[in-house]
């Protein structure tokens, strides 16, 4: 147990402060299993008009214009809301009955976000955004960067970071 937190603490918790250190620290021994586990791999589930939200990976591949996110990081419970969702949603067709299955769309994410926070101490904070707010940064900095100009993908969203994405990243580590 030692070890894996240390392991968190230098990968995710090095810019934060000795308290918050402390704290992340504190409620990774005194939380559960699969809490622990979502501290350590937070999680991402989509919903679409596809059919049932459906747990995606942490990556940029996974962001869609027509698709919604609820990100839960144990401390952070997220919904992003992908362009075209926004406009729709802005434009207010979830007021229009024609529009029903918009509307359960909408209410879907909510009512998931509200039972994870209900089950949860301390509370998580809550945030609704849109994609490309100044909100959904939580959400681009838990992402991994599987599109970025250096990649030359056509595939998700690029993310600008230093960081080098998870396929490159176990390439490097199979050469070893």
């Amino acid at each position: 147990m030692f070890l894996l937190i240390c392991l968190i603490d230098i990968y995710t918790f090095s810019s934060l402060s000795k308290l918050c250190r402390v704290l992340f620290r504190y409620m990774l021994k005194r939380e559960t299993v699969a809490n622990a586990l979502v501290m350590i791999q937070p999680t991402l589930d989509a919903y679409s008009f596809n059919g049932p939200p459906t747990p995606v990976l942490l990556s940029s591949t996974s962001v869609s214009p027509d698709r919604i996110l609820l990100l839960d990081t144990f401390f952070q419970v997220l919904i992003c809301y992908g362009e075209t969702i926004a406009d729709w949603r802005n434009r207010r067709y979830q007021d229009n009955p024609q529009y029903s299955n918009f509307k359960e769309l909408l209410e879907a994410p909510q009512v998931d976000a509200k039972g994870i926070m209900y089950e949860r101490f301390p509370h998580p904070d809550y945030k609704e955004c849109d994609y490309g707010s100044s909100q959904a940064r939580f959400l681009m900095a838990v992402l991994d960067p599987a599109s970025s100009p250096t990649t030359l993908r056509d595939e998700g969203v690029p993310i600008l970071t230093e960081d080098v994405n998870l396929e490159i990243f176990m390439a490097h580590l199979k050469k070893l």
